[in-house]
């Protein structure tokens, strides 16, 4: 009887899981459209006054999006603004959505990543996650291990799709 050998396990691939530098906290996106006059216009006192009002602790150790769900103008200013209430409390704040604040987050995290194990190697970027991984991470992968790797591919051992080769 022949021994049945795990190749894959073998090989020099090295998978590389976006799930792993995920950024464990709790997420939250706060709307300024409530503090706008009808939704729209920004009176600045108005704004200023309700900021005041705002028990900014509720913020403590979050990961906070700020956005304006309506087509209001919003002046750079006044996210700055916001921001400076928050600075305290958050780990950190971005303008946009959620998945503007995830790609963000990992953004951080990849500029950090050690490329050295990755250099001359297979690597597959693993394709499925249960945290939520934003596409833009991906991308943000694929530019900083395509410098090293041998090669680069998407997806599981099994079924992956190649995506760059050394020449």
């Amino acid at each position: 009887m022949t021994e049945i050998r795990n190749r894959v396990a073998e090989s020099k691939l090295i998978t590389f899981d976006l799930e792993d530098l995920y950024q464990e906290g709790r997420r939250e996106v706060l709307d300024i459209k409530d503090w706008l006059h009808e939704g729209f216009i920004l009176r600045e006192k108005e704004f200023r006054a309700h900021l005041e009002s705002v028990d900014w602790s509720q913020y403590q150790d979050a990961y906070v999006a700020l956005t304006c769900s309506t087509d209001a103008i919003v002046p750079g200013w006044a996210y700055m603004l916001v921001t400076s209430k928050l600075a305290p409390f958050a780990k950190k704040v971005v303008v946009g959505d959620l998945e503007t604040l995830e790609t963000s987050l990992y953004q951080e995290q990849l500029s950090q990543l050690n490329l050295e194990p990755f250099k001359d190697k297979p690597v597959i970027i693993k394709g499925c996650s249960n945290k939520p991984v934003p596409e833009n991470a991906y991308i943000l992968a694929m530019t900083q291990i395509q410098l090293v790797a041998k090669s680069v591919m998407y997806g599981e051992a099994c079924s992956a799709v190649p995506l760059y080769k050394r020449k």
